[in-house]
């Protein structure tokens, strides 16, 4: 039985995006397994790890947008712009009101500037920042310009006594909701409101509530992936012709399925974008591209052995 599909995992506080794939793959018995958008070690929510030949849309799950539930703590900085850095800097956080935090949110919103944290994978001169950074180096960073949809504010919660080390001071806990494109950091982005505000601040907690398309309340827990064993789970695998969720999708023949099978070009008009073209039976054919010569295949799911007599007998 060949595997392949899409399993929302609502990841915990603690293990990497690496060993929850890691965990999914050994219950599945997998031969490949990846997820589609990091998530922070101390993060929690949305994990879509694609299993089998799902990997092959790894690229296209992370290149969409993402939501977030996010806490930010006003009152200390910390070099990694979260909880689990070093204090750099304290501030006041007791005279904040709603109101200010209200009027600074229309500067995040849209296409904004952000300059990396240096704890972050992104790579400069062919180094990633957090090797430099975890050597004592400072490395100039260029800004890279991103996209929020929607920032709102939830709540401001009232002065805390101080929790843990980063919390030294009382700090103010504001949530939020964040919906943003690829390449986002909303840690950078509760550090910039600190600094928007005069309050220095960071990400204290961090909620990934939707991913691709793929929403916490369909994810499943590692404890139950664990209690519901390999068939169970593979039941709840969404299969590929459903998991491109943010694409439209293009219904095609039998005979358009093998065309594009054999890396043929369709004449078919679409507006500029991708789109996810499924055969009659609903399986993913593969990812096209609007392009001069008509809808291009992009990236090949199903090889023309794989659709059978289906397409030669429709011709």
């Amino acid at each position: 039985m060949t595997i392949a599909g899409v399993l929302v995992v609502d990841k915990p506080a603690g293990p990497t995006s690496f060993d929850v794939v890691q965990r999914v793959r050994r219950i599945l018995r997998a031969p490949r397994a990846g997820h589609a958008g990091t998530l922070d070690p101390a993060a929690t929510g949305v994990l879509a790890i694609c299993v089998g030949d799902a990997v092959k849309l790894q690229q296209y799950l992370s290149d969409a947008d993402k939501a977030y539930e996010a806490t930010v703590a006003f009152g200390a900085a910390t070099d990694t712009e979260d909880a689990e850095g070093r204090v750099v800097e304290r501030g006041d956080p007791s005279r904040l009101t709603a109101e200010e935090l209200r009027a600074v949110l229309p500067r995040f919103r849209g296409d904004i500037s952000q300059v990396p944290p240096m704890y972050s994978a992104v790579r400069v001169g062919g180094r990633r920042l957090h090797e430099a950074a975890r050597a004592g180096e400072s490395v100039e960073r260029a800004p890279r310009q991103v996209r929020v949809d929607a920032l709102e504010l939830l709540e401001l919660l009232p002065l805390e006594p101080p929790q843990d080390r980063v919390e030294a001071a009382p700090v103010r806990l504001a949530r939020f909701t964040v919906r943003c494109g690829k390449g986002t950091y909303v840690r950078t982005l509760a550090a910039d409101l600190g600094r928007a505000l005069g309050v220095p601040a960071h990400l204290a907690a961090l909620r990934r509530t939707e991913a691709s398309g793929f929403r916490a309340e369909e994810a499943v827990t590692l404890e139950e992936a664990e209690r519901l064993g390999r068939e169970a789970l593979l039941a709840r695998l969404v299969p590929l012709g459903d998991a491109l969720r943010t694409f439209p999708v293009l219904e095609v023949s039998w005979a358009e399925a093998r065309d594009l099978a054999h890396g043929r070009a369709l004449r078919r008009e679409l507006a500029p974008g991708k789109a996810a073209a499924r055969a009659p039976d609903g399986r993913l054919v593969a990812v096209c591209a609007a392009g001069d010569r008509g809808l291009c295949p992009e990236r090949v799911l199903l090889g023309p052995g794989d659709l059978g007599r289906a397409g030669a007998e429709e011709r």
